[in-house]
């Protein structure tokens, strides 16, 4: 990999549909602009909100969740560690946010069939952080406020000003799976060809005898 593709594809906030035609599941991305911080209690509130015939708290349409709840800010920061939280709890609501408008979420972990059908269906993408960055991470967020459901606490929904906030195409709007893919390349042979197996190796360390 070349120094600018570990850089990664620069994009700009609020996705459109050509950016996220033009992404593919493996690609380096810096994502700049406004994405929203929100976990499972916030989404619950948003789901039941459109359920309700209510309206959210901010505009959906183009924009980009990530699944986090920050710690609270030191003085002279912005933000607290901001890590990636595990995307699989908030399967249920994604399909739902993507019918009306959501183009992206940032977590980390794969999702399930479903949200990778939404996917496809409403011209998406899922985006994961590197887990255990949180405090790297809160670096490249210039400015962080709650916007909505302040009661939650670490769980309200925020609005983060970010500045090439680094992630990689996980599932892409054409069914392309990178953790799929990282599976299936470490179960062929040809990657395992120059290891011994185990039990060959206790077998040959066994063969001098006592």
């Amino acid at each position: 990999m070349s120094g600018d593709e570990a850089k990664g594809k620069r994009v700009q906030l609020p996705l459109s549909d050509e950016t996220v035609a033009g992404l593919r599941a493996g690609d380096h991305v810096r994502l700049t602009g406004v994405i929203y911080a929100a976990r499972d209690a916030a989404h619950r509130r948003m789901v039941e909100a459109l359920e309700n015939g209510e309206p959210l708290p901010f505009d959906i349409r183009g924009q980009v969740i990530y699944y986090v709840g920050p710690t609270p800010a030191r003085p002279g920061r912005v933000i607290g560690a901001a890590g990636p939280t595990t995307a699989m709890r908030l399967n249920p609501y994604t399909p739902i946010l993507m019918k009306h408008g959501l183009k992206a979420t940032i977590g980390k972990g794969g999702r399930d069939r479903a949200v990778r059908d939404a996917l496809k269906q409403y011209g998406g993408v899922y985006f994961i952080a590197v887990g255990g960055l949180g405090a790297l991470l809160s670096r490249r967020i210039r400015k962080a406020e709650v916007v909505a459901y302040d009661d939650l606490g670490t769980e309200a929904v925020r609005r983060l000003d970010v500045e090439d906030f680094p992630v990689i195409v996980a599932d892409d709007m054409y069914g392309n799976d990178l953790l799929e893919q990282g599976k299936a390349r470490y179960q062929r042979r040809d990657l395992l060809g120059s290891y011994e197996p185990v039990e060959q190796k206790a077998e040959s360390s066994d063969g001098g005898g006592v």
